[in-house]
C-alpha cells in the first residue's frame, strides 16, 4: 500500500550564522522569528510554512540533529510567492539594499506562469520571489 505527499511541513536550511540569516529573512522577506525544542533552535515563520535554521557544524554539538549528505551554507535553490505585485517585490529589494540578480521574468511555477525577481541570500542561496 503506498501513500502520496501533499506537502511540506518545513525546511531546514543550512546556514554559516543563525542571527545573521534570520535577521536577513526577517529584514527583506518579513518572516517572523520563532524560537523552539529544547535547545532554543530558530526558525523562520511565514503563512503556514517554517524554515528551521540549522548553523553548519551543528551535528558535532547536537547529535540529534542530523542534515543531508553534503552539509553546506548557500547551496539551496529557494523560490517564495508572495500576493504584492512585481513593482513592489522590486520596490522592496532595492530598498533593502538586496541586489536583483534577475527580474522581473517570467516562469511557469507549481500553479501556472509566474513573475519572478531573483536575488541572494546572505549565505549566497538563490531566492526566487514570485508573483501570480
Amino acid at each position: 500500500m503506498g501513500f502520496t505527499v501533499e506537502g511540506f511541513d518545513h525546511i531546514v536550511l543550512n546556514c554559516r550564522d543563525v542571527e545573521d540569516t534570520a535577521s536577513w529573512y526577517e529584514r527583506v522577506l518579513g518572516m517572523r522569528r520563532e524560537v523552539f525544542g529544547p535547545s532554543n533552535r530558530i526558525a523562520l515563520r511565514f503563512g503556514d510554512q517554517k524554515i528551521n535554521l540549522r548553523p553548519v557544524g551543528a551535528l558535532a554539538d547536537d547529535p540529534d540533529w542530523v542534515t543531508g549528505a553534503v552539509e553546506a551554507a548557500g547551496s539551496e535553490d529557494l523560490c517564495f510567492v508572495t500576493r504584492r505585485s512585481a513593482d513592489d517585490v522590486r520596490a522592496n529589494l532595492t530598498g533593502c539594499g538586496v541586489a536583483i540578480i534577475s527580474g522581473p521574468v517570467t516562469k511557469l511555477g507549481a500553479l501556472g506562469p509566474m513573475t519572478s525577481h531573483y536575488c541572494r541570500d546572505i549565505d549566497g542561496n538563490l531566492i526566487e520571489i514570485a508573483v501570480y
